[in-house]
C-alpha cells in the first residue's frame, strides 16, 4: 500500500512537470539536475554529486549537464584549489524557472487543503527517508544544519568536516557529506 501511494505521488508529479509549459523543453533528468543543484551547497555542486544524488551513470548525467549549458541554464566553473574539478552553477534564468515550477503547485494546494495535517505528512515521510537511509546505507544528502558535522561558534555556523565557516544560507542546503545524527551516534 506504501509502496503504491507513492509510485501514484511520483508518477502524478512526474505528470505535472511533463504538462507544465515552461518545461516542455527540458527532459525530466534535466530538470532533476537543476532542481538538485537548485538546493545544494558549494561542496555538493559537482557532476560526481549531481551523479550521486540522482543515482544514474556518469555518461548520462554528463549528456544532460551539456544539454543545460547549452540551453544557458547551467555554468561550469573550475575549481579554485582543485583545478581537475569543476562546479556547477545555476544561471539566473534557470533560477526563475526553478522558482516557477517549484514546488507543484497541485501539491501545494493539497497541503494548504490537509492544515496541520500536512506539516505530520512531512515529519512522518522525513522519519521514513531516514530510516531507508539508515537501513539501505545509502548517502543522505541532508540539510547542513541536520548534519552532525554542523557547528554553531561565535562567529556563527561551522562544517566540523571541511573545518570552514558557513554562510548562513548554506545551512539550509543539500551536502553530499551530511551524515545524520543518528548515524553517528550508533
Amino acid at each position: 500500500m506504501l509502496f503504491d501511494l507513492l509510485e501514484r505521488l511520483s508518477s502524478l508529479t512526474r505528470v505535472w512537470f511533463r504538462e507544465h509549459p515552461k518545461l516542455t523543453e527540458l527532459q525530466p533528468i534535466q530538470l532533476s539536475a537543476l532542481m538538485y543543484l537548485g538546493r545544494c551547497n558549494r561542496y555538493s555542486n559537482t557532476p560526481l554529486a549531481v551523479t550521486e544524488y540522482l543515482g544514474l551513470t556518469k555518461g548520462t548525467v554528463s549528456q544532460s549537464l551539456k544539454a543545460l549549458e547549452t540551453k544557458g541554464l547551467l555554468v561550469k566553473t573550475q575549481d579554485t584549489r582543485d583545478k581537475r574539478s569543476v562546479h556547477l552553477e545555476l544561471t539566473a534564468s534557470a533560477r526563475a524557472l526553478l522558482d516557477t515550477v517549484t514546488p507543484p503547485d497541485f501539491l501545494v494546494a493539497a497541503a494548504q487543503r490537509m492544515g496541520a495535517r500536512s506539516e505530520d505528512l512531512e515529519g512522518l515521510l522525513l522519519e521514513l527517508l531516514r530510516n531507508i537511509q539508515q537501513g539501505q546505507n545509502v548517502p543522505s544528502f541532508g540539510l547542513c544544519r541536520t548534519c552532525r558535522f554542523h557547528q554553531t561558534v561565535a562567529a556563527g555556523a561551522f562544517c566540523g568536516l571541511t573545518q570552514e565557516p558557513l554562510e548562513s544560507l548554506e545551512i539550509d542546503l543539500i551536502c553530499r557529506e551530511h551524515q545524520l545524527l543518528q548515524a553517528a551516534e550508533h
